[in-house]
């Protein structure tokens, strides 16, 4: 502040702020049209948002409508207002409304040049608040919207809108030209003017018919009961105002435009999908009619593209076409709105810029410290510069933002009186004039606190919302208290703002000189007092203000009774589970990667079950919190770690709220039947999850900073996360409690291993059994040893009790693997029932958790250096080749596997005994090699000698000979002689060859795998398929040679010589027909059959055939005179007998002198003579 100069607050402004400020504007108040165009600042948003609609309604591209957006007291409806005049470009107190606005372009020639054009083109706006318009019109009604927009229009034409069959009624008259004379006339009867008597239709019926009567032409009882009929009959269309409309804008001068402005649709239609649906389709209807010489603009809170998506999220509508409708969007903003009342009411004179300026000097460097908000709230906008300090002065930025959020969440949640939930008569801006006035005797460097604007909107507020700020101001002797309150009314519904103490302090800072600490204690100790009251409650860090409703609430939970049980063993679970992040009772060991089980303890008490280490944690709740000595007590002589948190009352009080929220909110939530009851019951679960994770943070900064104490000593960790503290002393106590740990020497064990490691066999790398075993695997073999040196038995299950407690700490996987691999070394055998267990079953034994009480541990027995190298040489021997293994177990566990194998070879060669008939020779052996199948490991080292001699005998005898026979060329030898007897078979009856029947004998001979006897059966079957070869072919020839003799005579008779060419073709194809079967056969007797075949049946045939021509052509004979031909009669078909058929009368069977010839030939003459007689033809060969 200047030396020497003091000036109030209200002396600092350029225009006295207790003037009357016009703060909220009517769409459809004309009463000071002037001032509001002179008093409505442009402001740089705003010229933007002109630019962009003007722009569009200048250029018309298929959107017809703009939908202007912002908070209550934004400035909407003024814009609005404006726009329908200059648009209209109206007349007022002679001047025209661009004319008055102009001067606010200043330079902006571009915005100038729009506002220009647009307000050339001739139009005229209609401008009205929907909800007035539409007070006798239902909402619920399907076209309540259009029946609005239709009044208004109605209204406009001078028709009576109210009524909208009576403004058909005028509308109809109007088209015929009778709507004037029928108003004189009616003025006439009536006696009074038509727009008075049409309000009181229902009594004017007969001065109304005998009007138009008059008018009309007609009589007066038809004209009885006409509006009655109009109201019957009419109904409101879409289509048939958008038709009215184009009809009303063509009787217009060219270019007209008629204009729609509708204030706070927004709010009207709200969440009504029908509503919604009627402005689009209005607004399609009049851009496909009227092409862009209709607009619609509308105000309302929401921008459209909110409203849109949140009516096609919940109902699964489409509004896109409505979107490209209002193209056009001007969303108003807090920034705009400052602003304004920057402009209008914080407008600085020149001696207070200058007193404003020293104080920024002074001042600016604080003002990060003194107004912005921490503790997770939005970042709200601080003091930019100088300019923006003296604008803004006394206010401070972040209160422009922040009260418009405040009024925003209040008219969501029903806070004020009145139709629409809003503040109703008070604006931003008529708010902040009240603060200004309310501070402004006091001098500068005063600032406005966030309390006052309560003042502002407290006539609209429902009384039961504010009755706790009524209740502390007529109870309460701390005024601060009562105005930190209303403040924290104010800020209840803003979500992004934490009413913490700090975030407090910036709303009731008034003063650049106040002491910061003296504030903050003065804000706790009146957060205290109105928590105390329940007046506020408080979850965490963060205070929030109770309707009448909510404080009942609160304080029937403040009452509730809960078990001092129930909060431990919350603590426990948010400690253990949500903290330190332990699910169940498992810290994983970094250095093996395996889980160790604790006990898990809170104040003395186990919670679940009890194991041999513990994590103890002592909690703010313990007797001894804050007696480190007695703690360190505690801790001697446990195998478990003491976390100690650090005392904290916050942490009780807010753990007992917590849950005697919880067990409020699940006894009434199911039975309250209030919908206010179940929202404040909604609201507290809510905050009570957030007081949850509030709790969290606290316990994890608490276990964070927790000291930890192992048998009497505090270790000392280098961290502050909690989780790893902890787990760090766990890994303390398990080197302590288990030293023995070492000896797994750091290995990682997993169940998956333990065929691995029965696999595995640790010989050396040369294959000796010199390496020795491990410190683990020694200490397991020793307590097999000694238990059975005092009688008694070692079971899986005994020995993994024994290693998994102190001192060992050996995990599941790490003791079941070191006993695996005993067993694979040969030191460890494992018996249930007595029974050795090998391979796959002892795999499961181990894994059998069930089982493990029945699973026996013993020492193995210790084979010589002889019995192994004894049963490697009758291996190489008996199975050709060397065995991999060289330990006494693995080698015997080998041996067996191989005579499994053997056996298996053996049995796939027997199966094919019925092609090899000779290989059951190998069923004796197999019978022998199964008495040396399925033996304990031990039984090849120490009986398999005593019939090693008979095995390699039927080696030598029988196995290798038939193993070689059968892998090598003598079973192709074999397999060629089967081949061909199959096939030749038939041909053996007709040719007996000596060879035929040793090649038979071959196939049957139990003996033919031994002394090279397939190289002679090898020359035998080549000798015999030549001779079968050379037999086949001689057949052949003979077949043939006699078809021939057959064919050389049909060619010699004159009836041959008589056919066609190609008849002679057709004959000569049958008998090379017949040699190309025969040469084709490979069966002798087949090739017979198909030669005697041919002679008795296929040469008959063909005969037949020749015949048969010959028949049909035979030539016709002149008639008698010399007359046409006579047609021949045709000659008789001709059938042919073979001479083998013929029945030859003798008398004996055989022919035995000259005399029996003459006599035979005479017999066979006659039979010859009878055939050829009754027309045949004898066929012989």
């Amino acid at each position: 502040m200047r030396e020497g100069i003091e000036m109030t607050l209200k002396a600092i402004f350029k225009k006295p702020v207790d003037r009357p400020i016009e703060g909220v504007i009517k769409a459809d108040d004309e009463a000071s049209l002037r001032l509001e165009i002179e008093e409505y600042v442009l402001t740089s948003e705003i010229e933007k948002r002109l630019e962009s609609f003007l722009g569009a309604y200048n250029n018309y591209d298929g959107a017809n409508g703009a939908w202007i957006s912002g908070f209550f007291g934004s400035g909407k409806s003024h814009l609005l207002k404006i726009l329908a005049l200059i648009l209209e470009n109206r007349e007022i107190d002679g001047t025209t409304a661009l004319d008055l606005f102009l001067p606010k372009c200043g330079d902006n020639e571009i915005l100038r040049g729009d506002l220009k054009r647009a307000s050339s083109i001739p139009s005229k706006s209609i401008l009205f608040n929907i909800d007035q318009k539409a007070d006798v019109i239902s909402k619920t009604q399907a076209d309540a919207l259009l029946a609005v927009f239709v009044k208004v229009f109605d209204e406009m034409c001078g028709y009576y809108g109210k009524q909208g069959h009576i403004a058909r009624f005028e509308r109809d008259l109007d088209s015929r030209g009778l709507y004037g004379k029928f108003q004189s006339e009616y003025r006439r009867c009536a006696g009074i003017p038509w727009q008075k008597g049409r309000e009181q239709a229902l009594l004017e019926g007969r001065n109304i018919a005998r009007a138009y009567a008059a008018v009309s032409g007609g009589e007066e009882a038809e004209a009885s009961g006409l509006l009655d009929k109009y109201r019957s009959q009419y109904k409101v269309s879409i289509e048939d105002f958008a038709e009215q409309v184009q009809s009303y804008i063509e009787k217009q001068p060219s270019g007209f435009r008629l204009n729609f402005f509708v204030d706070e649709v927004g709010q009207y239609i709200a969440d009504n999908v029908k509503l919604m649906t009627n402005l689009q389709t209005i607004a399609e209807s009049l851009a496909t009619r009227c092409r862009g010489r209709s607009w619609i603009v509308v105000t309302a809170q929401e921008e459209m593209g909110t409203v849109v998506g949140e009516m096609s999220r919940q109902k699964g509508n489409d509004f896109s076409k409505i979107q490209a409708r209002f193209n056009s969007r001007m969303k108003l903003t807090s920034a705009n709105v400052a602003e304004v009342i920057q402009s209008r009411l914080l407008t600085k004179n020149d001696e207070g810029v200058g007193v404003l300026s020293d104080l920024y000097q002074a001042q600016s460097n604080n003002f990060k410290t003194l107004f912005d908000f921490s503790d997770g709230s939005r970042l709200y906008r601080n003091f930019q510069d100088r300019e923006h300090f003296i604008r803004s002065y006394p206010f401070i930025p972040y209160q422009f933002d922040l009260f418009q959020s405040s009024i925003q969440n209040l008219s969501q949640h029903n806070a004020f009186e009145g139709k629409y939930s809003s503040v109703g008569e008070r604006s931003m801006l008529g708010v902040f004039q009240q603060v200004v006035i309310r501070i402004g005797c006091n001098e500068t460097g005063w600032l406005a606190t966030f309390d006052l604007m309560f003042e502002g909107v407290r006539t609209a507020l429902k009384s039961q919302i504010q009755k706790a700020v009524i209740q502390a101001e007529n109870n309460l002797n701390d005024p601060f208290a009562v105005r930190l309150l209303k403040a924290l009314f104010l800020v209840k519904y803003v979500n992004d703002f934490k009413p913490t103490v700090r975030n407090l302090c910036v709303l009731m800072l008034d003063s650049f000189d106040t002491n910061l600490p003296a504030l903050k204690k003065r804000v706790e100790e009146a957060l205290n007092l109105l928590e105390h009251q329940t007046y506020i409650q408080r979850n965490g860090e963060v205070y929030s203000y109770l309707t009448d409703e909510e404080k009942d609430v609160e304080q029937e939970i403040k009452n509730t009774e809960v078990e001092s049980a129930d909060v431990s063993g919350e603590l426990e679970k948010i400690a253990f589970d949500h903290v330190l992040k332990i699910g169940g009772n498992k810290i994983r060991y970094d250095q093996n990667g395996q889980d160790y089980q604790f006990s898990r303890k809170l104040d003395d008490r186990l919670y679940g079950r009890e194991y041999e280490l513990g994590v103890h944690i002592v909690s703010p709740f313990h007797e001894n919190a804050g007696n480190e000595s007695a703690l360190v007590m505690m801790s001697m002589l446990k195998d478990e770690i003491l976390v100690v948190m650090p005392p904290d009352g916050r942490l009780i009080r807010d753990l007992l709220m917590y849950e005697r929220t919880e067990k409020y909110i699940r006894q009434n939530i199911s039975i309250t039947q209030q919908e206010s009851l179940k929202r404040i019951l909604s609201d507290k679960a809510l905050q009570n999850r957030e007081r949850f994770a509030e709790i969290q943070q606290r316990v994890r900064r608490l276990l964070g900073g927790a000291k930890i104490f192992l048998a009497g000593s505090e270790i000392e960790l280098c961290s502050e996360d909690a989780q790893t503290r902890v787990k760090q002393g766990f890994y303390e106590l398990i080197a302590r409690a288990y030293p023995h740990l070492r000896m797994l020497r750091g290995v990682s064990y997993i169940e998956n291993d333990i065929p691995k490691y029965l696999a595995q066999s640790k010989d050396g790398l040369f294959g000796t059994n010199e390496t020795p075993i491990t410190e683990a695997e020694q200490e397991v073999l020793s307590l097999i040893r000694n238990n059975a040196a005092e009688g008694l038995r070692t079971t899986v299950k005994s020995l993994l009790e024994k290693f998994s407690c102190k001192p060992y700490g050996w995990y599941y996987a790490a003791v079941l693997c070191t006993l695996a691999h005993l067993c694979a070394r040969g030191k460890v055998e494992v018996r249930v029932d007595g029974n050795l267990l090998e391979d796959s079953e002892l795999e499961s034994a181990l894994r059998n958790t069930h089982g493990h009480g029945n699973v026996v541990l013993e020492q193995q027995i210790e084979f010589t250096a002889s019995q192994v190298r004894a049963l490697k040489d009758f291996y190489g021997d008996f199975f050709d080749a060397p065995p991999r293994s060289a330990e006494a177990k693995a080698l015997g566990k080998e041996t067996a596997e191989a005579f499994q194998e053997l056996l298996r070879k053996l049995g796939l060669l027997i199966h094919q005994a019925e092609r090899y008939p000779f290989v059951i020779a190998l069923e004796p052996v197999t019978e022998k090699l199964k008495e040396c199948v399925g033996k304990p490991y031990s039984w090849y080292l120490a009986e398999l000698p005593r019939k090693e001699d008979a095995l390699l005998d039927l080696k030598e005898s029988v196995i290798d000979p038939i193993s070689k026979f059968m892998s090598g060329h003598q079973k192709g030898i074999f397999d060629s002689i089967s081949e061909f007897v199959g096939m030749q078979e038939p041909n053996f009856a007709s040719v007996p060859y000596d060879e035929i029947a040793r090649v038979k004998d071959v196939l049957t001979d139990p003996e033919c795998f031994r002394n090279g006897r397939m190289q002679q059966a090898r020359t035998d079957l080549e000798t015999l398929k030549k001779k079968i070869n050379d037999a086949l072919q001689d057949e052949i020839e003979k077949a043939k040679k006699r078809v021939a003799a057959l064919e050389d005579g049909l060619r010699g008779t004159p009836e041959f010589d008589m056919l066609t060419p190609d008849q002679q073709k057709q004959i000569e194809a049958g008998f090379q027909k017949v040699i190309d079967e025969i040469e084709g056969k490979n069966l002798i007797a087949v090739i017979r059959d198909t030669a005697r075949q041919f002679e008795e049946s296929g040469y008959k045939s063909l005969l037949s055939r020749m015949t048969e021509w010959l028949r049909r052509t035979a030539t016709p004979t002149p008639g008698p005179g010399g007359g046409p031909e006579a047609v021949p009669e045709p000659a008789p078909r001709i059938e042919y007998v073979s001479s083998h058929s013929l029945v030859v009368s003798f008398d004996k069977p055989w022919l035995a002198d000259e005399n029996d010839v003459d006599r035979y030939v005479d017999s066979l003459r006659t039979a010859l003579l009878a055939e050829i007689r009754s027309g045949k033809r004898v066929q012989i060969s």
